[in-house]
C-alpha cells in the first residue's frame, strides 16, 4: 500500500528564519512560502535528492500547528507523509484494519495540489501519518 516517503514535516515557530537556516546554513534549495488556509498552515519545502522536508508554521485561528508549538515551543517533527496510489482504497483498508482517519475521513487537497488524509498518531506509535495520493 505505501509508496515512498514524500516528506517529513517539521513544525517551526518562525517560517522565514527556518527557511533561511536551511538555505544558508545547510545549503539547501527551499521553495517560496505557500499559505494553506484550509489546513491552518504556511509551508515551505526543502528539496532534497530523495525526498523533501516540509517546514510548517501556524496560519490563522485554530491552527493545529499553533497547538503543537504550545507544547513544543522550539518546534519539532510533526508528521511523516507517505505516498499511496489510491487514497480512497488506502483509507478503506486502513479503517477496516482499525486505523482512525482524522477529520471527516474525506481527503483534502494538500500543499502539492493532491489529495491527502491524516491518520491518528495513537494508531502509529505516536507519529502523525499523512497519506498523499500520487
Amino acid at each position: 500500500m505505501l509508496g515512498r516517503v514524500n516528506h517529513i514535516a517539521l513544525a517551526v515557530p518562525d517560517l522565514e528564519s527556518a527557511a533561511v537556516r536551511y538555505r544558508e546554513t545547510l545549503g539547501a534549495t527551499v521553495t517560496e512560502p505557500d499559505t494553506l488556509p484550509e489546513h491552518g498552515v504556511r509551508v515551505v519545502f526543502v528539496e532534497l535528492e530523495n525526498t523533501k522536508v516540509e517546514l510548517l508554521a501556524p496560519y490563522g485561528e485554530g491552527s493545529p500547528i499553533a497547538a503543537f508549538l504550545e507544547k513544543n515551543p522550539s518546534g519539532g517533527m510533526h508528521h511523516i507523509c507517505y505516498e499511496v496510489a489510491d487514497i480512497l482504497h488506502a483509507r478503506d483498508a486502513l479503517v477496516a484494519g482499525g486505523a482512525r482517519v482524522l477529520g471527516d475521513g474525506n481527503p483534502k487537497i494538500g500543499a502539492h495540489g493532491k489529495p491527502v488524509l491524516f491518520l491518528h498518531p495513537k494508531d502509529f506509535f505516536g507519529t502523525l501519518i499523512e497519506l498523499e495520493q500520487v
